[in-house]
């Protein structure tokens, strides 16, 4: 098996949307691991060679497939099921767009934009962006989770108490994620992976790459936990630190529009003190700049910081 696990399940069982009616493609008992292939967020729409072309073609219909769902045997509601990531395969290859109507600054970029990004495959330490960045990568699974309770097929976009498309950078090797279980046998499902990602994914999308991934699961009884949570093996902006940031605020009474004027705040300083284009300043805040609420208690007005790393121009 795929990374010394029990089980294998391969990238053709997936599906778009969660239903709690959808098959189980497997069942696993807690204490057993899995290897999963997945497919990436574009639904295999994009490829190492696409341009910015496919961007316009896109099938929106086909995105943010997740591969699975397994059954955890013995999970009922009301029991967590805690994942641990063991490991992720990455292909060495991923892409970052820029689609029209998606993203938090989507009035201020309304052209499709695209960059495809390659990284060793055997040794994924850096990924370049042209001639003028080298961001380092962190591998993680963007959408991760259990089928809700609620009958029918729900969105994969939006995230919910059961997990999915949550994008939490940090849920990446030697994590422990704990979901709150609303059906029986929980129905795991996870795709959407990414080679690395700044926490806003600002743009839409991160350095969106295909990788297989090795998960532990475990269950655990009459957790009654109220939304996931999750715990770390170590520092987790450590990969980003060594030469400090450039950080932009936004100030007001609307955390929105203060992560917009953060954002917006960076776009121009990297086209000032960089000479980067908008469209690329904005793909780059996505992949690696970080949004964070500074102060959330000084009524009327709160504030809202943007953290890009140095590090990417070293």
């Amino acid at each position: 098996m795929g990374m010394g696990c029990n089980h294998t399940i391969h990238s053709h069982h997936h599906h778009f949307g969660w239903d709690n009616s959808n098959a189980p493609a497997m069942t696993v008992a807690p204490g057993e691991s899995v290897y999963f292939e997945t497919v990436d967020s574009s639904g295999g729409q994009f490829n190492a060679e696409s341009t910015v072309a496919d961007v316009t073609t896109l099938d929106f219909g086909n995105i943010n497939p997740v591969t699975g769902p397994i059954f955890i045997d013995g999970a009922e509601p009301g029991d967590a099921i805690k994942v641990t990531f063991q490991g992720f395969e990455p292909s060495g290859w991923g892409w970052t767009a820029l689609i029209p109507g998606f993203g938090l600054l989507t009035d201020q970029f309304p052209e499709p934009d695209l960059n495809i990004w390659k990284y060793e495959a055997s040794n994924p330490g850096r990924s370049a962006f042209g001639d003028h960045a080298r961001v380092p990568l962190k591998p993680f699974a963007g959408t991760i989770g259990l089928a809700p309770a609620e009958p029918g097929l729900h969105s994969v976009v939006p995230p919910r108490r059961v997990g999915g498309n949550m994008d939490i950078r940090d849920m990446s090797e030697g994590t422990e994620l704990f979901l709150p279980v609303e059906v029986s046998g929980g129905l795991f499902s996870i795709g959407d992976t990414h080679a690395v990602q700044g926490d806003g994914e600002v743009c839409g999308t991160a350095i969106e790459s295909q990788m297989n991934v090795a998960l532990q699961f475990e269950l655990i009884k009459g957790a009654e936990i109220p939304f996931p949570h999750y715990r770390t093996s170590g520092p987790v902006t450590r990969h980003l630190d060594s030469d400090g940031y450039f950080i932009t605020t936004g100030i007001g009474p609307d955390l929105f529009e203060g992560a917009r004027n953060a954002v917006s705040g960076m776009i121009d300083l990297l086209g000032r003190e960089q000479g980067l284009a908008p469209a690329n300043a904005y793909m780059l805040c996505s992949v690696c700049g970080d949004l964070r609420i500074s102060e959330i208690v000084d009524m009327p007005n709160w504030v809202v910081s943007f953290y890009f790393p140095r590090v990417v121009f070293a």
